[in-house]
């Protein structure tokens, strides 16, 4: 079984760096979660009290991840970053104290489920800045208050943005200062201060760093940078965070010679890919070694091998590489079956690697 490597204490000083960054820059932060899916034992190497204390809330995606984390920390403050379905309004209100909505239907059935509970549920409207993912229209903010900022048990605390999670849009200076100009918007309209100004990410690190975030814009929430180390917009590293927090390890479970083209016919449904090789004949032989994950656990696109070869294909549970003559620089034999290939991983490839019950996880 391939292992997932991780490291805990490098990711717990990450979010304790982090912590420290953002108070020196006077921004609330909130640590997404998304993930590791709510994995108790992810939550128990990595989440301990000491790293928690650091953490202002928490975001997640999945209702199921901030029950549990609200069951084993009943204090914490936890941020659902979905808008809600109407049908999971109760769930809600259950385990997070704010959620991000786009929708005047769902705040209202938030609002009668808030009421049956006798609690007062927090909510941030989210603003479309370009991304097309969740965020109602800026030219429609006024209306879209003016009907849930009266709701007896909703409490609009903020508006937030999305940025560069779907099609890569770029937080800039400019795109900020209209979220900014939001809040100046509400307070000058409805005479009500916003609470958070959610604008920022992990991608949007650079610019506070350099400071060209609005000053308005207050609240930040970061996972990849925490759990990766890295700004997703050119995928460097942030600072002097951690980058080496996951590894992949596959064992090689076959190693023999093969033709390099597969004989036979082949039909329109094959994944896999001729090793990258042009016009070679079908006599023509190379060793091919099998690894022991595959397209259930992880897309290949998203690993980074630390030795050179070519992936050929990929099946359901194995996938297959193509390691030439097998040979090293100094004509010995290079890989042998029991070998490990060691991969680095992006954001996507860590999240399913950790979802998956076919993949060993490993706690250093």
């Amino acid at each position: 079984m391939a292992e997932l490597i991780i490291h805990s204490e490098k990711i717990k000083e990450n979010i304790q760096y982090l912590s420290r960054y953002f108070k020196t820059h006077h921004i609330e932060w909130s640590l997404v979660t998304k993930i590791f899916s709510g994995d108790k034992t992810f939550i128990a190497n990595i989440l301990s009290e000491d790293v928690m204390e650091c953490v202002n809330s928490v975001c997640d995606s999945k209702l199921s991840s901030l029950k549990y984390l609200k069951k084993v920390f009943p204090k914490l403050k936890t941020i659902y970053i979905n808008p809600p379905a109407p049908v999971r309004v109760d769930e809600v209100i259950d385990c997070a104290n704010i959620s991000c909505n786009t929708s005047i239907t769902t705040i209202k059935a938030l609002n009668a489920a808030a009421e049956k509970k006798d609690v007062v549920h927090k909510i941030i409207i989210m603003i479309e800045l370009g991304e097309l993912r969740e965020g109602i229209h800026l030219e429609d903010l006024a209306s879209f208050y003016e009907a849930v900022s009266d709701l007896s048990h909703i409490e609009v605390v903020g508006v937030g943005s999305n940025l560069g999670c779907m099609f890569g849009v770029e937080p800039t200076e400019e795109n900020l200062a209209q979220l900014a100009l939001s809040k100046r918007f509400i307070s000058e309209t409805f005479h009500k201060e916003l609470k958070f100004i959610s604008g920022g990410t992990s991608i949007t690190l650079p610019l506070l760093e350099n400071g060209l975030v609005p000053k308005d814009i207050n609240h930040f929430r970061v996972g990849e940078a925490a759990f990766l180390g890295i700004c997703p917009l050119e995928g460097e590293q942030f600072k002097d965070l951690h980058k080496d927090t996951f590894e992949l390890h596959a064992n090689i479970i076959e190693l023999i010679e093969k033709n390099i083209s597969p004989g036979g016919n082949l039909t329109t449904t094959s994944k896999s890919q001729n090793s990258g090789r042009k016009n070679v004949e079908r006599s023509q032989k190379s060793y091919k070694a099998i690894l022991d994950f595959g397209l259930l656990d992880v897309d290949k696109n998203d690993l980074q091998a630390e030795d050179d070869f070519l992936f050929v294909g990929a099946t359901s549970d194995m996938v297959v590489i193509d390691v030439g003559n097998n040979q090293t620089a100094s004509g010995g034999v290079k890989y042998c079956v029991g070998d490990t290939i060691k991969f680095s991983l992006n954001y996507i490839a860590v999240a399913r690697l950790l979802s998956s019950k076919f993949i060993h996880k490993i706690y250093v």
